[in-house]
């Protein structure tokens, strides 16, 4: 037995056989003995007391119908249990890091909130402006990209009436705001520029959790002076990709 405290480097022949079995159902769907067989390249015989001590323990379903199998429901216990401890921001930091070296913008990560996204992660970059940004803060639904984003993908529904005016820019309408939601749902990310403070740009992108809901949201946001139409286009690539990393990570499939 190990007495450093670190697994043992040694495998369990039986245990590793097991995991392959699961993987190939996982990526196959619904296969039969000799599907998983020709998959794994264990043996027939192999693969059938396998899917046989699988299925008594929940791990696998045998399907009656076809004589195929599947994964079990018991599995969902174990995902749950990761993605449950799985702290967004904790996972986002280092990517969010990654992307302001990249980009040379600060970056935010935002959580749906009710009504608004609320930023709970702030890296700033060597160029950032002081007190444009603070752990807390509000993004407003209809005024700010991260806001935007949350409007279109979150579960929220669209702010009544006329709405509040921060810039001569921010949208007011109801019906253009409207308008503006779907053009962020089409799209997948949403801009700001000089909505919610004068001088200010954003772009936003969503982050999915496993079940494909918003789980939070990747911003990237700097002065209008720099962070133009130009630098906005170069930097949307990288931002998708710091989005659809983080969602991966928290085990969002695509």
């Amino acid at each position: 037995m190990s007495r450093t405290g670190q697994p043992s480097t040694r495998d369990v022949e039986a245990t590793v056989r097991a995991v392959e079995i699961l993987d190939a159902l996982a990526d196959g769907g619904e296969l039969g003995t000799t599907d998983v067989s020709r998959r794994t390249g264990i043996s027939p015989s192999t693969v059938s007391r396998q899917l046989g001590t699988l299925t008594r323990a929940g791990l696998v379903e045998h399907v009656t119908a076809t004589g195929r199998y599947r994964i079990g429901v018991r599995t969902l216990r174990y995902a749950n249990a990761v993605l449950g401890r799985l702290n967004v921001r904790d996972l986002a930091r280092p990517r969010l890091e990654q992307l302001v070296e990249e980009v040379g913008e600060a970056a935010t990560l935002g959580i749906p909130g009710d009504g608004d996204a609320i930023t709970v992660d702030f890296v700033p970059s060597d160029r950032y402006l002081q007190g444009v940004t603070r752990l807390g803060r509000p993004s407003v639904g209809h005024a700010s990209s991260a806001g935007k984003v949350m409007l279109a993908f979150g579960d929220v529904s669209l702010p009544r009436g006329r709405l509040t005016a921060y810039t001569p820019k921010t949208i007011v309408d109801p019906g253009s705001l409207a308008e503006e939601i779907e053009r962020v749902r089409v799209a997948g990310y949403a801009e700001a520029v000089e909505e919610r403070e004068v001088g200010l740009s954003a772009v936003a992108a969503p982050v999915w959790d496993a079940t494909g809901a918003l789980a939070a949201i990747v911003a990237l946001q700097g002065p209008t002076s720099r962070f133009d139409r130009a630098a906005i286009d170069a930097a949307l690539p990288l931002l998708l990709a710091c989005a659809e990393h983080i969602s991966r990570q928290l085990g969002w499939n695509g």
